[in-house]
């Protein structure tokens, strides 16, 4: 289903919905790719929105924490925004301190993809697609995306994210949603969450990685069995904000991470082929953001798990490689899988 949603660049936006026989309803804007909404049962049977956003288009058009969107080209931070590829030195648009931040200025956040409406007998969906030119906010390449949404009747919604380029570039695309899986009626440090990484990328005061992987053995890093997410976040200074290293061999689509909610007895279940996650407790939200149905969005009232390739990437040679040469194809899954307990 289509319906208008405003305009942007001139372009007309609209917001599709995609529902499956269980009462799993996810709504999607052409603007930024942006997941705007899913709601979903909690135990009791009442249906509730588990993500942050806004109630019109107006919201995600404002300076605004990348709600449900696809960031990139480059997801997540590139120290002083440059970086050398082939011997040259590229210079980014600074939008976070003194480091560029999910592509930038105007990243994949902020522009309106062509979509198209997909459905079998099995799913129903949404094909995105957007050329980000050569020289977009610095970046070398014309890099053509598709971002592929599916709901299946297995309460899955998959993100397949594709991409090819006519110019060695950097690439790290992923979808930015904010869980709170009480429908946003009280913070997300109760929440359970499980990580299926044994080390973290360390990071600097700007948020820049070190190059370091210590071990979350012994930390409060440590998600390996599930931990409220509240339980020990004073002992990590500004809260969470790290890139986790997935236990799991590259490309292969394995569990990453589990959210919980006790009281509502929702669950999500994280699958990716990505090599890392990033867990984010919405530390920045600082209640100036007032969100769907008039709900303020205070500090911890949303939580992020963006699967992803590692931070500064392109300036770590011993991260997981984000080069992405003309003729081959960047090709990352993430599934969601939403479920109840009693």
């Amino acid at each position: 289903m289509k319906a208008p949603f405003g305009t942007a660049d001139q372009k007309e936006v609209f917001l599709y919905t995609l529902t499956n026989s269980h009462c799993i309803t996810v709504k999607i804007t052409n603007y930024g790719g942006i997941i705007t909404s899913i709601l979903m049962p909690d135990k009791n049977g009442k249906s509730g929105d588990i993500v942050l956003g806004y109630d019109s288009l107006g919201g995600y058009q404002k300076v605004t924490p990348y709600f449900g969107a696809i960031v990139g080209r480059v997801a997540n931070r590139i120290a002083k925004g440059t970086f050398t590829l082939d011997g040259k030195v590229y210079k980014l648009a600074i939008n976070n301190g003194n480091n560029t931040l999910h592509g930038g200025l105007k990243g994949f956040d902020k522009v309106v993809w062509d979509a198209k409406e997909i459905s079998d007998s099995a799913r129903v969906g949404l094909e995105l697609t957007y050329l980000s030119k050569d020289g977009e906010e610095g970046y070398p390449g014309n890099l053509k995306v598709k971002v592929t949404y599916t709901l299946d009747e297995q309460d899955q919604l998959t993100t397949l994210i594709e991409a090819e380029t006519d110019a060695p570039t950097p690439v790290n695309l992923c979808n930015h949603t904010y869980f709170n899986l009480s429908g946003a009626d009280t913070s997300i440090l109760g929440h359970l969450l499980t990580l299926a990484a044994d080390r973290y990328t360390i990071v600097n005061s700007e948020l820049i990685p070190t190059g370091e992987l210590p071990p979350v053995a012994g930390t409060p890093m440590d998600f390996n069995t599930p931990h409220a997410v509240g339980e020990r976040i004073a002992l990590v200074e500004g809260g969470y904000d790290h890139n986790y290293v997935l236990r799991k061999n590259p490309g292969q689509l394995a569990l990453a991470a589990t959210i919980e909610d006790p009281r509502t007895g929702r669950k999500v279940e994280v699958l990716t082929t990505q090599p890392g996650v990033q867990f984010y407790s919405g530390n920045f939200l600082d209640g100036t953001i007032t969100g769907k149905g008039g709900k303020v969005y205070a500090k911890h009232y949303g939580l992020c798990l963006e699967t992803q390739h590692f931070p500064d990437s392109p300036n770590q040679p011993s991260f997981p490689n984000t080069i992405l040469k003309p003729g081959e194809k960047f090709a990352e899954t993430t599934i969601y899988r939403f479920m109840v307990t009693k």
